[in-house]
């Protein structure tokens, strides 16, 4: 912890790694109360919009401002090592010899939702680190993307015209999710159409409270890049000013705090049900393993 608290990037490279590795509860005891100060921001949406452009040139756009950010990058897993198919972040190359920036590549490991188990964890250490802000990228796995609205303070879903896929986002629960709409790869022809459709889908919303913004952005060369910080810049005032900051972290941290529970829980079910006999009908084996946790109904 020493080397983590004198500010040294390989600490908390490795206090990651132990995370990832299921040996992170100590350290996230040790510096959680820190946490908190961050503005985090989660991106997703569906394989090839340009999430990981998008990322690459938010993090210019904070840098220019002299801002240190923490970037958490969710890959897809290799089925045969069960790390992160793409751990080396081709288009984050340029910051890597930034000591403003510490980019962390995760394997998402099978874990649904398009974030790794251990994102959580390495959110609340790069807060704790000190960063200014934590940005976190989704696998890009598609419809099961809203995990991510449980880690981070604002969320930006990334779209691309021309796209069936982001029609099929839109209708499976990502318009509930979305702070800041993003239309990447705006000059496509049918950007101004994809557009058109996110606002017609929005109508159909009461948000009661912040509206989403809509940003259309070329990524690769930095278009509405600006645009697309003061929206995330707008809605972080949001919920500071209106007080739902403290709502929306407190269902984070109940979100938290119950995926752990059920997680070990689940661990202990498992050994439970190897240990049973072969041959008894499942609702009476189910019973029995819910006796021995004192949890019948």
């Amino acid at each position: 912890m020493a080397a983590f608290e004198r500010g040294e990037q390989r600490a908390l490279a490795r206090a990651i790694t132990r995370c990832e590795s299921g040996l992170g509860e100590p350290l996230i005891r040790a510096v959680f109360e820190r946490a908190g100060r961050a503005l985090t921001i989660g991106l997703t949406g569906p394989p090839g919009v340009g999430k990981s452009t998008l990322t690459a040139s938010l993090v210019v756009r904070m840098r220019r401002l002299k801002k240190t950010v923490g970037v958490i990058s969710v890959d897809p897993s290799s089925p045969f090592s069960h790390g992160a198919l793409l751990g080396d972040r081709i288009r984050l190359t340029e910051h890597f010899v930034d000591p403003g920036v510490f980019i962390r590549s995760m394997a998402s490991r099978g874990h649904l939702g398009g974030v790794a188990g251990a994102t959580a964890d390495a959110a609340t250490l790069m807060d704790a680190f000190g960063f200014d802000v934590v940005l976190i990228e989704t696998v890009g796995v598609g419809q099961s993307e809203i995990e991510i609205a449980e880690i981070a303070d604002t969320i930006l879903v990334a779209l691309q015209p021309g796209s069936g896929d982001s029609v099929q986002m839109l209708k499976a629960g990502i318009l509930e999710i979305a702070d800041v709409f993003v239309v990447n790869k705006r000059d496509h022809p049918m950007a101004a159409q994809l557009q058109r459709e996110i606002r017609s889908m929005m109508e159909m919303i009461d948000y009661g409270g912040w509206v989403p913004q809509l940003i259309a952005t070329q990524a690769v060369d930095g278009q509405g890049v600006d645009e697309l910080w003061n929206a995330i810049l707008e809605h972080d005032a949001y919920l500071r000013s209106s007080g739902e900051i403290a709502h929306k972290r407190r269902a984070a941290y109940e979100y938290r705090v119950r995926a752990l529970a059920l997680g070990a829980l689940e661990r202990r079910i498992a050994g439970a049900v190897a240990a049973l006999p072969a041959g008894r009908d499942p609702y009476a084996a189910a019973h029995d393993v819910l006796a021995q946790f004192g949890a019948l109904p």
